[in-house]
C-alpha cells in the first residue's frame, strides 16, 4: 500500500481562520463579478441561438480541460508556491474578462469566441482548485474544517443570490459592457487578499523531490485505488455528478423557453437562498459525526427537489424544487470534504485531491456533450404538441410544450440517481470508511 510520512511540523499547525477569512472575503467579491458575467453571458447566448446546445457545449469547454489537466495541476501545487498558483489563476482569469470586454466595445463578439475563453478560463481553473482544496487545511484548524467548507459554499450561494438582482439592476444603468468591466475590477480584490497572507507550503520528502508530473499522477491514483472505500465513494460521486449536469446544464433553457429572464434572475436568486441557507447551516454546524452516511442521506434529499424541478412548468413549483435541491447540496459536499481532508496528508493532498477530482468529474464532459442534443432532438419532441408522449399519463402529468422534455430528463435523473445512492448506501466499505482509515491529520 502507498505510505505517507508527515513532513509538516507542528508549529506550522493553524491556530485561527484569520487566513482563511481574508483569502474567503477576496474570493467572493470575485465571485459576485463573475457570477454577473455568467448571468449576463446566459441570456446574451439564449438570445443569439434559441438552442440549449450552445449552453452544453459552453458548460462542456469550462470543465473538460480543467478534469484533464487536475492530476498535472495537483502534482504542481505540491511542488511550488500554492498562493503564487492563486494569484496567477486569478490574474489569467482577469485578462479573459477583459477579452470579452474589448469585443463587446468592438461589437465583434461571437458565440465562438465564449468558447475560447471558457475554455480557457477552465485551465486556469485546473490550477488554481487544488492549491486552494490543498491550502485550507494548511490554514484552518482541523476542527474548524466543516465551519470552513460551509463557508466555501457559502460564498457561492452569496454570489447566486445576489448576482441575479444586481445584474438585472446594472443592465439599466450600466448595460453588459459595464457588468463586464465590474468583473475585470473585482479580480484585484482576491489578488489583494492573497498578496496579505501567508500560505505555509508542505515540505517535499526527498523521494516526492526525484519523482516527475507522472509519477505524481500515479502516487495520487495509487493512493486512493489502495483505500476502498474513498475510491468507491469517488465512483459514486462521479455517477452522481453525471446524472445531476446531465439536466441542471438545461435548467436555463428550460426556463427561458416559457419565461422571462426576470423569471429565471429570481428562480437563480431562489437557488443562491437555498444554497446560502444550507451553507450558513454546515457552517455553524460542523458536520455529522458520522459523515458518509450523512452525505449519502443529504445527496438523496437534493435529488428529491431535483425531481420536482421537473414535474411541472409551475414557476412556484420550480422554486421550491430548486431550493430544496441547492440546500441540501452544501450539507452533504461540506461533510464529504472534510473526510477527505482528515485522512489525507496535508503534504500530499494536492496530487490526491486532483486526481480525485478528476475521477469524480470524469462523466461530467459526456453529460455536457450529450445533453443538449438529446434534449433538442429526442426528449422535447417526445412532449411537444402531437408528441409520442404528449397523450400518455406522462405527458398528462407533466404536461406538453417548451421546455417539458427537459423536465423527463430531471424526473429520470433523479429516480436513477437515488436508486444508485441507495445501492452504495448499501456498501460496508463505503458506508464505513471512516472508521476503516486513521486520521492523517493531529489535533490541534
Amino acid at each position: 500500500m502507498t505510505t505517507v510520512t508527515a513532513s509538516v511540523t507542528s508549529s506550522e499547525n493553524p491556530k485561527d481562520m484569520k487566513t482563511f477569512f481574508t483569502i474567503w472575503s477576496g474570493q467572493l467579491v470575485s465571485m459576485l463579478g463573475s457570477g454577473l458575467t455568467q448571468f449576463a453571458l446566459g441570456v446574451w447566448i439564449y438570445d443569439q441561438t434559441k438552442q440549449a446546445t450552445p449552453f452544453a457545449i459552453t458548460i462542456l469547454l469550462a470543465s473538460l480541460p480543467r478534469i484533464l489537466l487536475l492530476p498535472f495541476a495537483g502534482s504542481i501545487a505540491d511542488r511550488f508556491n500554492r498562493r503564487l498558483i492563486m494569484m496567477l489563476s486569478d490574474i489569467g482569469s482577469a485578462v479573459l474578462t477583459l477579452a470579452i470586454f474589448l469585443l463587446l466595445i468592438s461589437n465583434d463578439l461571437q458565440i465562438w469566441h465564449i468558447y475560447i475563453i471558457a475554455s480557457l478560463g477552465s485551465v486556469l481553473s485546473a490550477f488554481q482548485e487544488p492549491a486552494y482544496m490543498a491550502s485550507i487545511s494548511m490554514i484552518v484548524p482541523k476542527e474548524k474544517l466543516g465551519s470552513a467548507n460551509g463557508m466555501t459554499q457559502m460564498g457561492q450561494a452569496l454570489s447566486s443570490v445576489l448576482t441575479p438582482v444586481l445584474a438585472g439592476a446594472l443592465f439599466v444603468f450600466i448595460g453588459f459592457k459595464g457588468i463586464i468591466l465590474i468583473d475585470f475590477v473585482t479580480f484585484f480584490f482576491a489578488i489583494g487578499a492573497l498578496l496579505l497572507v501567508r500560505i505555509p507550503q508542505p515540505e517535499q520528502t526527498p523521494e516526492h523531490k526525484e519523482k516527475n508530473l507522472f509519477q505524481d499522477i500515479a502516487f495520487g491514483w495509487n493512493f486512493l485505488r489502495e483505500r476502498t472505500g474513498l475510491f468507491g465513494l469517488l465512483l459514486y460521486y462521479a455517477m452522481i455528478n453525471f446524472l445531476l449536469n446531465w439536466c441542471a446544464v438545461l435548467i436555463v433553457p428550460m426556463i427561458l423557453s416559457r419565461f422571462t429572464p426576470n423569471v429565471l434572475g429570481l428562480l437563480q436568486t431562489v437557488m443562491g437562498i437555498g444554497m446560502l441557507i444550507g451553507s450558513i447551516a454546515m457552517s455553524a454546524w460542523g458536520g455529522a459525526k458520522r459523515r458518509i452516511p450523512a452525505t449519502i442521506l443529504f445527496i438523496c434529499l437534493a435529488l428529491l427537489g431535483y425531481i420536482v424541478v421537473g414535474i411541472t412548468p409551475n414557476p412556484y413549483v420550480i422554486g421550491i424544487g430548486i431550493f430544496i435541491m441547492m440546500f441540501f447540496v452544501p450539507l452533504a459536499s461540506g461533510n464529504s470534504q472534510v473526510v477527505f481532508q482528515t485522512k489525507i496528508p496535508r503534504e500530499i493532498q494536492g496530487r490526491v485531491f486532483s486526481v480525485r477530482g478528476a475521477i469524480s468529474q470524469s462523466m461530467m464532459p459526456i453529460a455536457f456533450l450529450t445533453a443538449g442534443p438529446l434534449a433538442d432532438k429526442f426528449f422535447e419532441p417526445l412532449l411537444q404538441d402531437g408528441g409520442a408522449l404528449a397523450a400518455t399519463f406522462i405527458g398528462q402529468i407533466l404536461g406538453t410544450g417548451a421546455g417539458r422534455g427537459i423536465g423527463l430528463m430531471f424526473i429520470l435523473s433523479g429516480i436513477t440517481a437515488i436508486l444508485i445512492s441507495v445501492i452504495v448506501f448499501a456498501n460496508p466499505r463505503i458506508r464505513n470508511v471512516e472508521d476503516e482509515l486513521p486520521d492523517a491529520l493531529p489535533n490541534e
